[in-house]
């Protein structure tokens, strides 16, 4: 089994994770069950998938889960946009940053474990 610990992916999915809910909780109270719950939703997905695709004795399941930390990534990726238009959100840059960088980095590694399998 892969040690998750060990991926620059997981590294930059936690601090994700950690800046959306530091930064989601300025958001306005009515939106506690919404848009911040989706958000946080998401940004767990991305860390939580990475480190469950580890877990899988197969490159094409590890691939798989990957694929869905990524999509997670792209989802949080236009709720921090959302959330920039109608919210004044701190850290906006840093945040937006982070997940293009999330995004990034897993697509470099589900390459290389792709180039790995064929």
């Amino acid at each position: 089994m892969r040690d998750h610990k060990k991926l620059r992916a997981f590294d930059v999915a936690n601090q994700l994770a950690m800046l959306t809910y530091k930064q989601t909780t300025s958001f306005p109270r009515d939106e506690l069950f919404g848009l911040v719950s989706q958000m946080r939703r998401a940004a767990v997905s991305v860390a939580s998938n990475i480190v469950e695709g580890c877990s899988r004795s197969s490159t094409l399941e590890y691939i798989r889960f990957m694929e869905i930390a990524y999509g997670s990534v792209r989802e949080l990726e236009y709720q921090i946009s959302l959330a920039e238009r109608l919210y004044p959100v701190s850290a906006s840059s840093e945040w937006s940053s982070l997940a293009t960088e999330t995004c990034k980095v897993l697509n470099g590694l589900m390459r290389a474990l792709r180039e790995k399998e064929s």
